[in-house]
This record gives C-alpha cells, sequence and structure tokens, in this order.
C-alpha cells in the first residue's frame, strides 16, 4: 500500500446546519493534511438533508484553498448528471487554480432518487452512455488543438487524472478498458469487492494515464480511545444508513447506546453487512483490522470514511487513524 487517503461526504449533524457540515469539512481538511493524508475527496449526492456535498466542485475548491499540498477531488462526480464539458471546466478551472493537486472520480450511478436524477437531467436516456461521456471528458483535458470546435478552457492541456469508482463489476472492467485507476466503494457495498478486483488486475490495458493497474479499496473507520467509545460513535452512521433504507433519510443521527434498540433486527443485520469493511474501536484494535482488509485485498491505496455526529470526536477519529495507517503504508 503507497497511499492512504480520506472521503467526505459533509455530513450535516442532527442540531446544525449545512453551513456547520461545510465549515466542518474545511477543518477536518485542514487536520487531515496535517495528518499526512495523500487524497481529500468528497462525493456528489443530491437531495439528502444529512449529506452538503451536492455541488462538489465547489466544496473541493474550498477544501483545496484551506490546504496547500494535500491532492483534492472528487469520490466522485456522478457523470450521468452532467454533461462532459461542464465537468472539463469546472475541473479545468480547479486544476488552473490548484495545478497538480486536482483528481476527478467519476461514477454512473445517479447519487440521488430517480425523481431527483430527472431533476438534475431534465431529459432522462434511455441508453447507457458512461462509457462514450469518459472518453469525450477525458478529450477535453488533453493538449489543446486549433481544430477541435468544442474546446474546455479552462481544461484543455490540464490533463486531470481521472478515475472510475464502481460498486460492481461493470466499473472494474471499464477502467481496466481505459487503462485508468480504479476505486471500489467497499465501504457501503463490499459484495463484489474481491471479484472486481480480480477483473481489474487481470484485464488491465496500459495508457498514457496508468502503466498498471492501480487500485483504491474505501472502508469505514471509527477510531476512539476504546472500543466501546467507538462503537457508540459508529452509531450515528448505523442510524443515519438504516433510516436511508427504510426511506426516512434525514441528519446524521446523534449516537446511542443500544442500536438494536433503534433499527429492526432484519434491517440492522442489512447496514451491518452492506457496512462491514470497517474498523471500528482503539488504535491497537483498529490497527489489526485494516491490516486485515489490506492484507487480503492488497489495496494500492486505501480510502477511509466515518461519519462521526461530534465533529471533535470526528477529527480525532481519523488522526488516530492516521498513525495507525502510516506504520502499514510500505511504500
Amino acid at each position: 500500500m503507497q497511499h492512504f487517503s480520506l472521503l467526505d461526504l459533509s455530513p450535516v449533524p442532527e442540531g446544525q446546519t449545512a453551513a456547520d457540515a461545510l465549515a466542518n469539512t474545511v477543518d477536518l481538511a485542514r487536520s487531515a493534511e496535517k495528518a499526512g493524508y495523500h487524497r481529500y475527496w468528497l462525493a456528489e449526492h443530491h437531495n439528502m438533508p444529512g449529506i452538503a456535498s451536492a455541488a462538489t466542485s465547489l466544496v473541493i475548491g474550498q477544501v483545496a484553498a484551506a490546504t496547500s499540498t494535500m491532492r483534492v477531488g472528487a469520490g466522485g462526480i456522478m457523470l450521468p448528471n452532467h454533461s462532459p464539458l461542464i465537468i472539463a471546466e469546472q475541473f479545468g478551472t480547479l486544476a488552473t487554480l490548484f495545478p497538480g493537486r486536482i483528481d476527478l472520480g467519476l461514477g454512473r450511478a445517479p447519487g440521488t432518487d430517480m425523481a431527483t436524477a430527472r431533476a438534475l437531467r431534465r431529459h432522462m436516456a434511455g441508453e447507457d452512455s458512461f462509457p462514450q461521456d469518459v472518453q469525450e471528458l477525458m478529450g477535453y483535458f488533453r493538449p489543446a488543438s486549433e481544430t477541435s470546435r468544442v474546446r474546455a478552457i479552462p481544461g484543455e492541456g490540464t490533463q486531470v487524472p481521472i478515475w472510475i469508482l464502481g460498486s460492481s463489476l461493470y466499473g472494474a472492467q471499464l477502467a481496466a478498458a481505459f487503462g485508468l485507476p480504479y476505486a471500489f466503494a467497499s465501504h457501503f457495498a463490499p459484495d463484489m469487492l474481491e471479484e472486481a478486483l480480480e477483473i481489474y488486475r487481470a484485464t488491465f490495458q496500459p495508457s498514457p494515464q496508468l502503466a498498471r493497474p492501480h487500485v483504491m479499496v474505501a472502508a469505514g473507520v471509527f477510531a476512539a480511545d476504546t472500543d466501546e467509545e467507538a462503537d457508540y460513535h459508529r452509531s450515528s452512521q448505523l442510524l443515519a444508513f438504516a433510516r436511508l433504507r427504510m426511506g426516512s433519510p434525514g441528519k446524521l443521527p446523534l449516537p446511542v447506546k443500544d442500536i438494536s434498540a433503534e433499527i429492526p433486527a432484519p434491517v440492522l443485520a442489512q447496514v451491518e453487512h452492506a457496512l462491514s469493511c470497517s474498523a471500528t474501536g482503539s488504535p491497537a484494535t483498529i490497527r489489526d483490522q485494516l491490516s486485515a482488509i489490506i492484507t487480503r485485498y492488497q489495496p494500492d491505496e486505501l480510502m477511509i470514511t466515518g461519519m462521526i455526529h461530534d465533529h471533535g470526536a470526528r477529527v480525532k477519529s481519523f488522526q488516530l487513524a492516521a498513525d495507525v495507517l502510516k506504520d502499514l503504508v510500505t511504500a
């Protein structure tokens, strides 16, 4: 493993506002840079009361301006929601303002419910144009050509690094065919992780961007001084995920002592499975759990995430995790 990185959804805790969440994101990013995180990614979600990173490129700009060395990017932009040219201009602008620091991870899901997807896209196309859209977007980032009828300005010549994100075999196949780095969303959808990595590594085709396969695996991490405290903080994310699955999304709930009293047993079992690629506990406990994940999947990078209601506890969790992960980097 060469690097460890951080994924932030800018959670909006109960009792707070989106403004609070965005201020927390900037504060967490500064702390993450000091702690040694290689990348800081933000994700596009819409119509979710508990997530404030909907205008992802704007939040990336704020984070990049508040930091100086850490790479900042999207994990990811849901490309079907946008025209490739718009994304090329947005990320070309970011790369022009913050040269050598911007990443662009691309997803194929809507990042929301279908009614909101229709509101975002205006016209829902029946066909899947994601591969063509990725190619078009990559073209806008290439060096300028005076013969091109449509150009991304800023954008052309910036060569913004593109990643393919996925939670199924589709993204693995596409990333391999295009010779792009691949990030798997195992922090909430771990079922196909092993098979997807096998397919990606076995079928990878070298490209101008990447000579050999490069895999990022995502994991939830909740670290605290004791196992009990970490479990307590993790209960907020379990509650939020369960409520989303039951059709009642909201702000990030306050933590609870007894999660089984809050969520029906069948739903809790589903949520625990979906979030099973994770490490929760004291530094000694998460060291063992993260080591097991790294040993099993052999990622080039590990990206961690974790939604904790108390901002101070969340910052501390990522600081404790960084101290552990520094010892697990082998590059």
